[in-house]
């Protein structure tokens, strides 16, 4: 070393944990929820450490850990919804924030190995949680009250047509009822007719007897 002209830093090889806090993450939708930590377990390798150190200096990890957490969270986030982050894709945070580190890393510095990533997530996710599963269940009685809607419309359906078979059938009771009275009274008054002929035809057999019989009197005075 040269006094004033050389200096020298300590630079960690084993493991360590970088914690970055309160990072914001912007949801597709719109809201906004602050990640209360992320810790990442990394590494510098020691063949690495000049050429790392050379080129991103002694305060690399701000560079590839702190700034890139905030980088790839507000990729993340403003891709995704609240659902997706928080219900659907909670699991999958810690391994798709890790992938991601540690495929810039490989390119750009390679002698940083990205070992693991902790997301420590808020306290609403809880709240968030119970209110999906409420919305779920709220979601699955649709369904539900649609069927039993159409079981109950099918049901006043059958019953219209059931009364209006039964109407129908009446009226055509009825129909069939009313015909055999005026077949009745047609029958009744045809029957009526024809003895009103035989009498006529009768008494008119009689008058003419009678009258014949009168010419055959006068004749004979």
């Amino acid at each position: 070393m040269l006094p004033y002209v050389t200096r020298y830093e300590p630079i960690q090889v084993t493991r360590q944990t970088d914690e970055v806090k309160n990072i914001p993450c912007g949801t597709k939708g719109g809201v906004m929820i602050y990640l209360k930590k992320f810790e990442v377990v990394n590494r510098l390798r020691k063949e690495y450490v000049y050429e790392t150190i050379l080129n991103y200096g002694v305060k690399y990890d701000k560079t590839w850990v702190y700034d890139k957490i905030h980088h790839e969270i507000n990729q993340f986030c403003s891709a995704h919804s609240l659902q997706e982050e928080y219900i659907d894709k909670s699991d999958q945070i810690d391994e798709i924030m890790k992938e991601a580190i540690q495929r810039d890393c490989t390119r750009y510095a390679p002698g940083i190995e990205i070992i693991s990533v902790r997301v420590t997530k808020p306290s609403k996710l809880r709240t968030i949680a119970r209110n999906y599963e409420q919305m779920e269940e709220e979601r699955t009685k649709v369904p539900i009250a649609t069927e039993m809607q159409k079981v109950v419309m099918k049901e006043a359906e059958t019953l219209k047509k059931k009364t209006v078979t039964e109407a129908e059938k009446d009226a055509q009771v009825s129909m069939i009822y009313m015909n055999q009275k005026v077949n009745e009274k047609e029958s009744i008054k045809r029957q009526q007719e024809i003895e009103n002929e035989i009498f006529l035809a009768r008494e008119k057999s009689l008058a003419d007897a009678n009258y014949h019989k009168v010419m055959k009197e006068a004749e004979a005075n």
